[in-house]
């Protein structure tokens, strides 16, 4: 009986790791694509304006 209880509390305690794991893995790969989104938008060859400075933006 007690090798039972052992056994169900193991597979268990592996279930959990393995859901863990793989929650660990998607969060992992997800944050990785907004850090390359975030450093794609922040890109300066992607201004519109052209202007880094915006106190010279537009003056003649």
């Amino acid at each position: 009986m007690a090798d039972e209880n052992d056994r169900s509390a193991n597979q268990a305690r592996t279930s959990r790791d393995n859901r863990l794991k793989s929650a660990l893995r998607e969060n992992l790969k997800r944050r990785k694509v907004q850090a390359r989104e975030r450093a794609a938008s922040s890109d300066p060859s992607q201004v519109d304006d052209g202007s880094l400075d915006e106190g010279t933006a537009g003056k003649t």
